[in-house]
């Protein structure tokens, strides 16, 4: 009898799965479009800086409109995260406005996006924006690696199954794990954070166990170089491991990612011989991404194959009813970035500060040394090109003058620990020059020593300009004629009495560079980045920008000047080298 009973068992099974096969389509056609790091950029209008813009969430409306049009039966939207920070609107209903439904959820789902991954930016916003969020999104937000630490599963959605013309598409999504270096933990508090390599093995399996799709997707938000900030192949928990888990893991067929801004089209063989289509879509809706499979049946699988390419938004129509649909919403942020905070008697300018001692960032360290109580500040160039006009100061401006939502730290530092912060922070800025021919500051070169520039002309910073930093409350010089560790000299505390390398200062500092981010703490002074939370003597509750208008409100008036304690030597080279690169690197 029990043979009987498994024999029909058996015969059940292969039934199910010669109708599930039969089910299949013989060929199909999907189109994938895809966006991601869109900080913001909703409508073709820039709130920071006033003006219109040519291209956003707006334009991609008409072609999405126009691609369902014809057949939405096969298309598919994805986002790679980072779209709560950027712009004004954006933190409007993050922090203000917090009752209304979110703007940016208003906005994917009228776009009807299928899935969206999680970005460090998301997170960043805090628990009651993403958890508030996530509610009002009409799709799944993703990240099987961002782990709830009371529960040891996803705190987000991990994957998705959708199916387009009869073919299971499984999208996995993805967050870059190095968060705790750059946010506060109780932004994350409670979330853990996994490997992403490691993470993408697991689900792999267990998509193919469980679930059996056709296609799979990697919805990632981590960048394409894994080199970057000194780390490789093998560095455990790497910030951009896109490329990585493509290579590594198998089991993708596409992996749409983002994180690092740039535009990226490539089709890798992996280590296990398959082929794997990469695309990164760029940020600030630059670009849609859209990708055509066509698929063909070979036994129980499909053979694959892609055209890809970014669809540049500027030369797209925006779409008028997306506009009318969202400009009352539009129109709450303006009202709010409009409201006045004080007079400046004098302008401050971004560009300033990215060759050496500048108003600009001695404002944001007078501010950061009014809230916290600080001996010493440390503030780095948010906004290189930021230029604040002398007269009424708005909360516009200071979205152009502090451009992220950093936490102020107060931290304990020893003397020598912020000379070596200093010196770190001026190896990243400064060349070293050997005569007042040479550059002043520190451009990528290949390996003619020539200075690489993009398509525009413009020359490549060696480092990321929001790492470079200067303190106010000291007196130091930065003497760019001697190699980096050796050129920094603190002669006093501002006021002229003596500064100790022995002593513990209190130090106020973002919570970006306070968490290890940068390395200036870690790799510059010399601090375990286990170390660093036991450093932190307050955290205060609201983001940098809210204190600097705070303290703009009670000064009423303030006439900003560069206060004057640091300066770059020698002064003649520094004058000629800061000269010759403001041309280079402004045309001007």
């Amino acid at each position: 009898m029990r043979k009987i009973i498994s024999w029909f068992s058996g015969i059940l099974l292969l039934l199910n799965l010669l109708q599930a096969c039969s089910s299949k389509p013989e060929e199909a056609r999907l189109t994938i479009y895809c966006t991601s790091d869109v900080h913001g950029s909703i409508f073709n209008y820039d709130l920071k800086k006033g003006k219109e813009t040519s291209h956003s969430l707006a334009n991609a409306s008409t072609l999405l409109k126009e691609a369902r049009a014809k057949d939405s039966l096969s298309v598919l939207l994805l986002d790679g995260g980072d779209f709560l920070q950027g712009q004004p609107s954006i933190y409007y209903y993050n922090f203000i406005d917090t009752i209304t439904p979110h703007i940016q959820a208003q906005v994917m789902n009228y776009l009807k996006y299928d899935a969206a991954a999680v970005g460090n930016h998301d997170i960043e916003a805090g628990h009651p924006v993403y958890d508030r969020i996530k509610k009002e999104f009409r799709f799944p937000w993703l990240s099987a690696n961002l782990i709830d630490s009371q529960t040891g599963k996803p705190y987000f959605t991990p994957y998705v199954i959708v199916e387009r013309q009869g073919i299971k598409i499984a999208i996995l999504g993805m967050t870059t794990p190095n968060i705790p270096q750059w946010l506060p933990e109780h932004l994350w508090q409670g979330i853990e954070f996994e490997d992403m390599i490691e993470s993408s093995k697991k689900w792999i399996d267990i998509l193919r166990k469980q679930e059996k799709p056709d296609m799979v997707i990697g919805l990632f938000h981590s960048g394409y170089d894994y080199t970057y900030g000194g780390a490789n192949e093998k560095t455990l928990k790497n910030e951009n491991a896109s490329k990585l888990v493509a290579q590594q893991v198998d089991g993708f067929d596409i992996v749409i990612f983002g994180h690092d801004h740039t535009e990226k089209q490539e089709e890798l063989t992996n280590d296990f011989g398959h082929k794997v289509l990469l695309m990164d879509p760029k940020s600030h809706g630059t670009y849609l991404g859209k990708i055509v499979v066509s698929l063909k049946r070979e036994g129980d699988r499909y053979r694959k194959s892609y055209r890809s390419e970014l669809i540049d938004l500027d030369k797209v129509t925006t779409d008028k009813d997306y506009i009318s649909t969202f400009t009352p919403a539009i129109d709450k942020a303006k009202s709010y970035i409009d409201t006045e905070l004080g007079t400046f008697k004098s302008p401050l300018s971004g560009r300033d500060a990215m060759f050496g001692p500048s108003a600009f960032i001695d404002f944001i360290n007078e501010a950061q040394l009014a809230e916290s109580g600080a001996e010493i500040s440390f503030a780095s160039i948010l906004s290189r090109d930021a230029y604040i006009k002398a007269g009424i100061i708005t909360m516009k401006d200071m979205f152009n003058l502090y451009a992220y939502e950093n936490s102020l730290y107060t931290m304990r530092l020893s003397g020598e620990e912020i000379r070596k912060y200093l010196e770190y922070a001026a190896a990243m800025q400064f060349n070293t020059m050997q005569s007042p021919k040479d550059h002043l500051l520190n451009f990528k070169k290949d390996a003619e020593g020539e200075i690489l520039t993009n398509k525009k002309g413009y020359p490549f910073l060696q480092n990321d300009f929001f790492n470079f930093s200067a303190a106010a409350g000291i007196k130091y010089t930065v003497d760019v004629s001697k190699e980096p560790g050796h050129r920094v000299t603190i002669l006093s505390m501002t006021d002229g009495t003596p500064f100790y390398p022995e002593h513990m200062y209190k130090v106020a500092v973002n919570s970006y560079q306070g968490n290890g981010g940068g390395g200036h703490l870690t790799r510059g002074a010399g601090i375990p980045k286990a170390e660093l939370t036991k450093r932190i003597i307050d955290v205060r509750e609201k983001d940098i920008r809210y204190y600097i208008a705070e303290y703009i409100k009670r000064q009423k008036v303030l006439d900003p000047q560069p206060r004057n304690e640091w300066k770059v030597i020698p002064e003649k080279w520094y004058k000629k080298g800061k000269a010759q690169d403001y041309k280079l690197l402004y045309n001007k």
